[in-house]
């Protein structure tokens, strides 16, 4: 009876797993079909073209899209594994405060469209995914890890930082990349902050455009090859994002490996 159970309990898991992979599958299947033909390398360097006139690509929106994620992450992760940090080891939630001085700055300082008040305005949706994830992390590490370290005589911010979040180090890296996945893919925030460019980057203080807002301008055209574009963009996010993902679990697997197999 119980392995019956056992066995019952494992074929329900992997129906599970299997009806939750359908929709995904439809999404990639559909992205691939109505967007493999519009990649080639001029598609992936060259600028929008004219609106109407077939031709033209998307490198503005990629090259976009890098520099913004890249800054997302440097103001992001650092905050919100820092508040993790001090919510699962020291104290009371700071992010609606630190949601607060970032808006602030935002508005009050840059009243632009630029680069930096996307990244900004991206850290406020990436920072309290980062802030749970590496909170529940930590949370799961024993306490006894932590007294055998304060026991050496070692204090406790190095406690936390060399052996609590080394050992929770794979629950906060899955957070982060969910916190990139997430904001790669936003629209709604960039169009009132980084407006969009048909250009290249020209500063940081400047509008740029970005893969999630070329998508939404060329779905709103009525011009098939527009519509093809748009597919196309969205098939090179979907790459980016998984590209990222599996680079980083290549690198922190290889390395955790690493410091296990040390003598």
């Amino acid at each position: 009876m119980r392995r019956f159970k056992d066995r019952l309990a494992l074929w329900l898991g992997a129906l599970c797993a299997v009806l939750a992979m359908i929709p995904l599958i439809s999404i990639l299947y559909e992205v691939v079909k109505n967007g493999a033909s519009t990649i080639n390398v001029d598609f992936f360097t060259a600028a929008p073209g004219v609106i109407g006139q077939p031709g033209g690509g998307i490198g503005p929106a990629i090259q976009g899209t890098l520099i913004l994620v890249g800054l997302t992450i440097i103001i992001g992760v650092p905050l919100g594994v820092l508040s993790g940090i001090y919510l699962s080891e020291f104290g009371d939630n700071p992010v609606g405060v630190i949601g607060v001085v970032i808006f602030t700055l935002i508005v009050l300082t840059l009243r632009s469209f630029s680069v930096i008040a996307g990244a900004f305005a991206l850290s406020i949706i990436m920072l309290p995914i980062v802030t749970r994830s590496t909170e529940e992390s930590l949370k799961l590490v024993p306490n006894s890890i932590r007294d055998a370290s304060m026991a050496l005589g070692i204090r406790r911010w190095r406690t936390t930082l060399s052996v609590v979040l080394t050992t929770a180090k794979s629950g906060v890296v899955t957070g982060i990349l969910l916190a990139i996945a997430r904001v790669a893919g936003e629209s709604a925030p960039l169009v009132f902050t980084i407006l969009g460019s048909q250009y290249f980057f020209s500063g940081l203080s400047s509008p740029m455009d970005a893969l999630p807002l070329r998508i939404y301008r060329l779905a709103l055209l009525p011009y098939p090859y527009a519509q093809a574009q748009g597919w196309g963009a969205a098939l090179v996010l979907i790459l980016m994002v998984l590209v990222v993902n599996i680079g980083v679990r290549l690198a922190t697997r290889g390395r955790l490996y690493s410091k296990r197999s040390r003598p």
